[in-house]
């Protein structure tokens, strides 16, 4: 309990602190934002900052901070300690510099940004790389919620849900033809929502979902308090557990496999694809930091209380401390999710857990289409505003998305992982190019660092993952990524070291 305290402690000071110095480096001030230069009706509207708050918690906030953190639980509390000072010293310092950057250069895209501090060559990279990485994300984010509503549907929500399909008919339907109507009709809410001006629905039902999924994590984490305090699902303090507690720790080593799959409770390369469109609705400069740098903390509050919460909830009192139930369940997953929300908070659970894995997952699918509309837009200069250029965009990208969901869901969602950390990685070190240019060599660091260290990460998950194929023996791969990050990092000081002498 006192580590998951800590915990939450730790990030709000994060806010407080290291957010202040991060808002000092950047040198916000009080020119003119992208929305009040040349408002459309469409993209660039303005937005009240509690309100963009919100949408840009619920556009960060899809399966990841649950799902992952669930799954990233299963190697034991010092998940804890990549959530906490991931999200504070990577994942905050990497939204903040996405959407404020973003801001400085007109509400441009991650991809554009990139091009602009990091070349021609990384520009056509990242402009293919993001969009391709968006339409996964809304396949995953659109494929999941069908199915589980599709349980939901044939089974109830006061039964458990499982991965498999139910031969239950419910208005002649099984659940496998429920999914493939509900894939129907949220792709169809994916197109008016890229389609319409942002203020027609995201601006409208973004705010309720957000105060909901808030609500919903308070509750959780109360409750997981609570238990451990009356000693029914005691948790696992940081020092008992401080080593591999995977079942199948030899196979499964914290590096790197930990840092990629709790993802968007630490840090996400999908985040830098959501901070442009809020960049382009904020009023200010200076409500960057409450905004970006905000959300992503209340995620990483969010990660915490569901690592906690899962942990705790598997762990059988009396019988040692172990994380062999959670692996059993499989991690995060619909299944885990749904036990853990009734199990904590009795039948408002099954509602809370319909919010979590299914409303969640929808609201950031939906804006993964609108930033690949928006990322073509400015590859291609096709100016928004009217209604047609914008259907021409979205219609192929959405018809794409749909195939591409017949797919096998697993292995869509395996490449999305290590292509959003690879996203991070990159749109940081274009945030410390610019911090380079604009401020200095010194105080550029403060992106430069978690730049060199999601490097790492990401060349060694590279190389060891199954998926990637390469599957190096364990050392290789660690000093294959260890050494790839500090070629990285002597690249970026050999190009942008003497620049640091011209900045104002």
């Amino acid at each position: 309990m006192y580590s998951f305290l800590g915990g939450i402690l730790i990030l709000l000071f994060g806010y407080f602190v290291y957010g202040v110095i991060l808002e000092k480096v950047f040198r916000s001030d009080d020119r003119k934002t992208p929305c009040l230069i040349h408002p459309d009706g469409v993209d660039y509207v303005p937005v009240k900052p509690l309100q963009a708050f919100l949408i840009q918690l619920l556009n960060i906030a899809g399966l990841g901070p649950i799902f992952g953190a669930l799954s990233g639980a299963i190697w034991g509390p010092q998940v804890y300690l990549w959530i906490v000072f991931g999200t504070i010293f990577a994942g905050a310092v990497h939204d903040y510099l996405a959407g404020m950057i973003s801001m400085r250069n007109d509400g441009a895209s991650i991809s554009e940004i990139t091009g602009k501090y990091l070349g021609g060559f990384m520009l056509q990279v990242i402009r293919l790389f993001s969009v391709i990485l968006l339409i996964m994300v809304g396949v995953v984010f659109m494929v999941g919620p069908a199915g589980l509503l599709a349980l939901m549907v044939t089974q109830g929500t006061s039964g458990a849900i499982t991965a498999s399909s139910a031969p239950a008919v419910v208005w002649e339907m099984n659940a496998a033809e429920w999914t493939k109507v509900l894939t129907v009709i949220i792709l169809i809410y994916y197109f008016l929502a890229t389609l319409l001006p942002f203020d027609k629905i995201i601006g409208k039902i973004y705010p309720v979902f957000g105060f909901c999924l808030i609500f919903m994590a308070i509750g959780i984490g109360g409750v997981t308090v609570y238990n451990h305090l009356n000693g029914t699902k005691p948790m696992i303090e940081l020092w008992e557990g401080f080593y591999n507690m995977h079942p199948k720790a030899e196979s499964t080593p914290i590096w790197p496999l930990m840092f990629i799959t709790v993802a968007c409770g630490a840090i996400s390369g999908f985040h830098a694809t959501q901070a442009p469109m809020i960049s382009r609705c904020l009023t200010s400069e200076r409500q960057g930091r409450f905004v970006f740098y905000g959300a992503m903390v209340a995620e990483g509050m969010i990660a915490l209380i569901w690592a906690a919460a899962g942990i705790a909830f598997y762990n059988p009192a009396g019988d040692g401390f172990s994380t062999a139930g959670l692996l059993a369940i499989g991690g995060g997953n619909s299944t885990s999710v749904y036990q853990i929300s009734v199990g904590l908070l009795g039948p408002i659970g099954s509602v809370l857990a319909l919010l979590g894995v299914v409303a969640c997952p929808i609201t950031s699918g939906d804006t993964a289409f609108r930033s690949a509309r928006l990322v073509i837009a400015d590859w291609f200069k096709i100016e928004q505003k009217d209604f047609l250029p914008r259907l021409a965009i979205a219609l192929p990208l959405l018809l794409l998305g749909y195939g591409i969901s017949f797919l096998d869901y697993n292995v869509v969602w395996r490449y999305v992982a290590w292509s959003n950390q690879t996203l991070a990685m990159i749109a940081l070190w274009a945030g410390a190019v610019y911090l380079c240019r604009s401020v200095g060599q010194s105080k550029a660091l403060i992106a430069a660092i978690p730049a060199t260290f999601m490097s790492a990460v990401s060349v060694t998950y590279f190389c060891i993952a199954e998926e990637c194929y390469l599957m190096l023996e364990k050392n290789l791969a660690y000093g294959i990524g260890v050494g790839a990050a500090l070629l990285f990092f002597a690249i970026y000081l050999s190009k942008n070291f003497f620049r640091s002498s011209l900045v104002h």
